[in-house]
């Protein structure tokens, strides 16, 4: 050590080796430290079944309690920086850890399959649209990977990845998210990872050589599989994620040339893909041209309904003014009857008192001449006279009907005068007083015939 204004300090190799092994002894040391307040493996096993038992017997909130434990990060032992211990998921082996994973994906998806009022009455309206949300938007990826595999996108398990892409492809409101994280962990796992501090396992790592962290840190392969077991993973996802999820998002064209330069599949599987990807296409085409000819022949058929309801509209407005019309002009035409009509009858009347008056410059015979020629002009027969009273009396039901049709009140008039008519001659004393009074009228008539009789002869 010197002072000779250079500021300058040296240590010894030796010293500073044992320096940086002691204290990263002691930073692992801490990290394992309170094992009383960490599950272990055979109690994170023990938990996963009970979930998985309430889950089989459809007890969904309770299975979502039990599970969430493993998955949540401790917030009790933080440190200084804030930064909180792992979830335990975290620490368990890869078997178990994709079980817990899997199982909590597997719940959440039977939550959203529950009916809306089903899933409030278990959970709580507001607890159940939190799940909703999170699984929707995408959420429950970035809790997978913040509580799960300290935030490391490239450090999923492919089968939880699988679990994660299926479950956004259900019920995510658009692929887009889902398309994003696909892309974020096929190019993490197609990167070596290169940080060191988390391949550290023991405080002789710090004395191995550089190569050899180097190696270890990148002993997943360049295409993220190294057993036949990752390959299939791998090449599920690559399914997912091209015939899935870029379809979803109308990128054919992307997904077919994303296959055509993969290097993890063979040959034989991008000629597989490739003919997937056709045959799905046309199938889409061929939904949409149906859809189209559907939409079309509906537009048809409701335009027809409307020519149809035209038409019938139209006939109905003409059979309706001609019936009006027919109506006017048989209103006028009885109009002109009431106006010239003039019975035989009716001018005998009028007659009557103008005979009566000359009948006293005339003489006996000129009148009995007179009248004997009248009769043998004007007496028809007895058919012709039945023919006559027969279209009187049409006429008379024709007006009728004419005016009942015109004044349907008084219809309702003459029906309550009937009613009231026969009221009044069902009670016995108004039939009686009825009777008396035809009696006496006729009584009259009969005299005053009896009369006339007399003064013609006479």
């Amino acid at each position: 050590m010197s002072f000779d204004g250079s500021n300058t300090t040296t240590l010894s190799p030796t010293f500073s080796e044992s320096f940086g092994s002691h204290v990263l002894s002691n930073s692992i040391s801490s990290l394992t430290s309170s094992p009383a307040s960490r599950p272990s493996p055979s109690n994170i096993s023990r938990t996963y079944r009970q979930a998985a038992q309430l889950f089989l017997t459809r007890r969904l909130p309770e299975a979502l309690s039990t599970v969430l434990p493993l998955i949540t990060p401790s917030t009790e032992n933080a440190d200084a920086n804030g930064l909180t211990e792992p979830a335990p998921v975290a620490r368990a082996s890869r078997s178990t850890r994709i079980k817990v994973w899997s199982l909590y994906l597997t719940v959440l998806n039977a939550i959203l399959e529950l009916e809306p009022d089903e899933g409030k009455d278990a959970f709580g309206a507001q607890e159940w649209r939190a799940l909703g949300k999170k699984v929707r938007d995408g959420d429950v990826w970035e809790e997978v990977v913040q509580s799960g595999y300290h935030g490391v996108e490239g450090e999923v398990d492919a089968d939880v990845v699988i679990n994660l892409a299926t479950l956004l492809l259900s019920h995510a409101k658009s692929q887009v998210e889902n398309q994003r994280r696909l892309e974020n962990y096929l190019a993490a796992t197609n990167t070596p990872n290169l940080d060191i501090s988390k391949q550290l396992e023991s405080s002789s790592t710090s004395r191995l050589p550089s190569t050899s962290r180097h190696r270890r840190s990148t002993s997943k392969g360049a295409n993220g599989a190294d057993t036949p077991r990752d390959l299939g993973a791998r090449v599920k996802i690559l399914e997912l994620y091209t015939l899935h999820v870029l379809l979803r998002n109308n990128e054919w064209d992307y997904a077919r040339e994303f296959i055509s330069i993969n290097t993890v599949l063979d040959e034989e599987r991008k000629d597989a893909f490739l003919q997937a990807l056709q045959s799905l296409q046309e199938e889409q085409q061929e939904a949409e041209r149906t859809e189209l000819e559907e939409k079309k022949s509906q537009e048809e058929q409701l335009q027809r309904d409307l020519e149809e309801a035209r038409r019938l509209r139209a006939e109905n407005e003409a059979r309706e003014r001609r019936r009006l019309d027919e109506e006017r002009a048989k209103r006028k035409g009885n109009e002109v009857d009431y106006g010239i009509e003039d019975t035989p009858a009716s001018s005998v009347r009028r007659n009557k008192p103008r005979q009566a008056t000359n009948g006293s410059a005339l003489s006996r015979s000129t009148k009995a001449h007179a009248s004997q020629g009248k009769k043998t002009a004007a007496a028809p027969s007895l058919g012709a006279r039945a023919v006559a009273v027969i279209m009187n009396l049409r006429k008379v039901v024709d007006q009728m009907g004419a005016s009942f049709k015109a004044n349907p009140r008084l219809l309702m008039r003459f029906l309550a005068f009937i009613v009231g008519v026969l009221v009044i001659l069902s009670k016995r004393s108004m039939r009686e007083r009825v009777q008396r009074i035809l009696g006496a009228g006729w009584n009259k008539v009969k005299s005053t015939a009896g009369m006339g009789v007399k003064v013609s002869y006479i």
